[in-house]
């Protein structure tokens, strides 16, 4: 079986092909998606029923600067609502519950505090030497590529309370852990995410918002509107480049032809493609070496919003080991219905807990809940649900591929190259909030101009866009105070207390000797 000849043929229907085919069809383009799943959305996914109304088991959080994302879908009719933080968040650590506002907990324990406020500031100062379109090109690139974050993690923290904490600041953010990854791709991905501050904060950033319905519909919508051009239960199998066509072969045995093709899937999922001439040998190297992270999203419900009550706004960041969650953030409705507490389980915890039963990790969550929350109420949920990406065929894991030490310098520069008539989209090849819903619609946009540009359509130097801030999710400054600019690291005020010891007693000596001979 086979169809009329397309302009372009995308492979996959997440949020980075959909993105793609509207801009091809709004330019009057013939297009196919070929989507491997039965539903569209990719790595967001969006379902509904009575004990929750909806729920995000994937990608569901967006936050100022992430106008790419906000502009479709305010297009698209799709409003947003902020996640609450209006309580006080809490840190979990060494078995007690300590409330604090704002991104980071405080650190009472001043060599403490100055080993955090050197860790971000230094992350920041870091990451702002690397180029988000080249990261390859940084001045120390090949120095920080060779070394995992849990080596730069121990050379910049002197106090264990901060290298736990690093910890975990890298398992929430790439659902990896320190010593699996690279120090330049991470500093890289804090970078193109506005730094520290903005990719970890719910006010004002990465996680400030939520979409009313659910992120899912924004896929959902889009395919509405391509009706019969979206093809569902269509893995593709077989990409066949001749010199004036491109023919596509799906699993079972459909076949399609096109002058150009966008591919929209994580890089490892290209390895089930067959490609006829062979990739290119970097890039056949490149899908080899980059994993997807690890996670398990899971939604406890209640009958009511009892750490409200308590003060809390439902963030917890739990340091302990045994816990089966990271992180917390209150998924309650905007409406105040359905009160519920999302955690993720990530990493090595996600990766360990896989042979769990669902009733069995729910039981576990509930557990650490109520001793973090201080209360038996936590024990008693009304419902739960989960999602483990980890199992996904078409995905591979969430929320991104990384890349471990040593890979990013040689394999990362062709990540967007063309494969002949062959172009990628995806996430992964996003220059800003790469990993996120954000850096897949920018990089099926920037996709689907390079295709136009190869057509004739538009420039070269139109492949580029420049995004306006969306109004209604304004974005402020990140600013940070004198002190935190100025403070000394540890190794900083040891130095200088060493200087001012000497100085000191060379002052003493000098006292002496001139009492000394005045005498």
């Amino acid at each position: 079986m086979s169809s009329g000849k397309q302009d372009v043929i995308i492979i996959g229907g997440g949020l980075s092909g959909l993105s793609a085919a509207k801009l091809l069809i709004e330019k009057g383009l013939n297009v196919v998606v070929l989507e491997a799943r039965d539903r569209v959305g990719g790595r967001t996914y969006t379902v509904q029923g009575p004990e929750f109304q909806y729920v995000d088991l994937g990608g569901a959080y967006v936050g100022p600067t992430q106008n790419r994302i906000l502009h479709l879908a305010k297009e698209l009719g799709i409003n947003t609502y902020k996640v609450n933080e209006k309580e006080q968040l809490i840190h979990f650590v060494k078995g007690k519950s300590y409330p604090f506002k704002g991104p980071f907990p405080p650190v009472w324990n001043p060599i403490a505090y100055l080993d955090y406020n050197n860790l971000w500031r230094t992350l920041d100062e870091m990451g702002k030497k690397i180029p988000a379109d080249a990261p390859w090109s940084a001045e120390r690139a090949m120095e920080l590529d060779n070394m995992t974050m849990k080596e730069l993690i121990d050379k910049l923290c002197w106090t264990r309370v901060a290298r736990e904490f690093a910890t975990l600041f890298v398992n929430v953010n790439v659902t990896s852990d320190p010593h699996e990854v690279s120090a330049l791709w991470f500093l890289w991905y804090v970078r193109q995410c506005g730094g520290t501050r903005r990719i970890f904060s719910t006010t004002n950033g990465g996680q400030e918002r939520k979409f009313i319905g659910g992120s899912g519909q924004i896929s959902e919508r889009l395919a509405e509107r391509m009706k019969d051009r979206v093809k569902l239960n269509r893995p593709v199998v077989r990409v066949e480049q001749t010199k004036g066509t491109i023919r596509v072969v799906t699993l079972h045995g459909e076949e399609y032809e096109a002058d150009y093709v966008i591919s929209a899937i994580p890089p490892t999922l290209i390895q089930q493609i067959h490609y006829n001439p062979p990739l290119p040998p970097l890039r056949n190297q490149l899908i080899q070496r980059v994993p997807m992270g690890s996670i398990i999203k899971c939604m406890v419900y209640y009958s009511r919003a009892f750490w409200r009550e308590k003060g809390y706004c439902g963030t917890m960041m739990i340091e302990d080991e045994e816990s089966p969650i990271s992180l917390t953030l209150d998924d309650t409705k905007p409406d105040g219905s359905h009160p519920a507490i999302m955690g993720f389980i990530l990493a090595r915890k996600a990766r360990l807990l896989l042979h769990l039963t669902k009733s069995e990790r729910k039981q576990r969550i509930c557990q650490i809940y109520a001793r973090v929350l201080e209360t038996e109420e936590a024990l008693y949920a009304v419902h739960y649900e989960e999602k483990d990406w980890c199992e996904e065929q078409y995905s591979g894991g969430c929320y991104t591929a990384y890349f471990p030490p040593g890979m990013f310098i040689q394999f990362g520069k062709v990540l967007r190259e063309p494969f002949g008539r062959v172009y990628f989209a995806g996430t992964e090849t996003a220059t800003k909030w790469s990993g996120y819903m954000d850096g897949a619609v920018q990089a099926g946009e920037r996709a689907a101009r390079e295709v136009m540009c190869a057509i004739g359509i538009i420039p070269e130097t139109a492949i580029w866009t420049h995004e306006p801030e969306v109004q209604e999710v304004p974005s402020r400054p990140i600013i940070t105070t004198f002190w935190e600019q100025h403070l000394p690291s540890v190794p900083g005020l040891l130095m200088a207390l060493s200087i001012s010891t000497c100085l000191a007693v060379a002052g003493v000596v000098m006292t002496r000797k001139i009492c000394l001979l005045r005498a």
